[in-house]
């Protein structure tokens, strides 16, 4: 919609060369940050004592630090990315899918390197597929669904397998800025793990990003309306 808008311009959804069978699951959705802070460690632990590799993807550098503080005394090979270091990252993504390799990036979805299954020389190959392939796990969801499409696509490359799943909470940014706790009813039920018992809920979330995009493209056609009056200008 909106490269035609601004642009003009139809676009083709080009199908993949081989098809993707990576499993995309439903989200896990928390009360509080806490809550969904416990349940990632248990889970990125649990996934990592199996050799199987982790991409983490987080919404803040802050978060990405305080996740790795979490971790670090379990995991030995965790490796955090901040974009502090571009060709020493791109070496490190690069080998993210090797065996046992946990790695937690900051905005993951703009870094142009191919993560191989069994790491950059696919030494590995045979033995992380047999594992599952690749687990990507997002942290939060982003405004955009594409950034966290972008992160979800490091997974399950070329026909590779591989796994995805996101952990939200009602007090992450986006949740907040849109208020969806206060949507949904009062009491809502939780599984062992504190995660909610509530489709509807999970739903919603997904609602409040496509709302979000809706306001973000309104927002670019005004602007837009008014650079073509200064484009004018210009030209006169």
């Amino acid at each position: 919609y909106e490269f035609y808008e601004f642009y003009g311009k139809l676009v083709t959804v080009i199908p993949p060369q081989i098809p993707c069978i990576r499993v995309d699951h439903e989200d896990r959705l928390f009360a509080d940050i806490k809550t969904k802070t416990n349940a990632l460690c248990e889970e990125i632990e649990s996934v990592y004592l199996t050799g199987r590799p982790i991409l983490i993807g987080t919404h803040t550098i802050r978060e990405s630090e305080l996740l790795a503080e979490k971790l670090r005394s379990r995991i030995p090979e965790l490796r955090v990315l901040n974009a502090k270091n571009d060709e020493e990252e791109a070496k490190i993504i690069a080998d993210a899918g090797k065996r046992s390799a946990v790695t937690i990036s900051t905005n993951m979805a703009g870094r142009g390197v191919d993560i191989r299954l069994g790491g950059m020389n696919g030494e590995q190959y045979a033995e992380v597929k047999e594992l599952g392939g690749l687990y990507v796990i997002g942290t939060n969801r982003h405004e955009s669904r594409r950034i966290d499409k972008q992160l979800r696509g490091r997974s399950g490359r070329q026909g590779d397998p591989g796994e995805s799943r996101f952990f939200v909470c009602f007090e992450d940014d986006l949740m907040q800025k849109y208020r969806l706790r206060e949507s949904l009813p009062k009491t809502i039920r939780e599984d062992s793990r504190g995660a909610v018992i509530n489709r509807a809920a999970i739903r919603a979330v997904e609602h409040t990003q496509r709302v979000s995009e809706g306001q973000i493209t309104d927002a670019k056609i005004t602007l837009s309306k008014y650079s073509i009056l200064v484009e004018d200008h210009r030209r006169i």
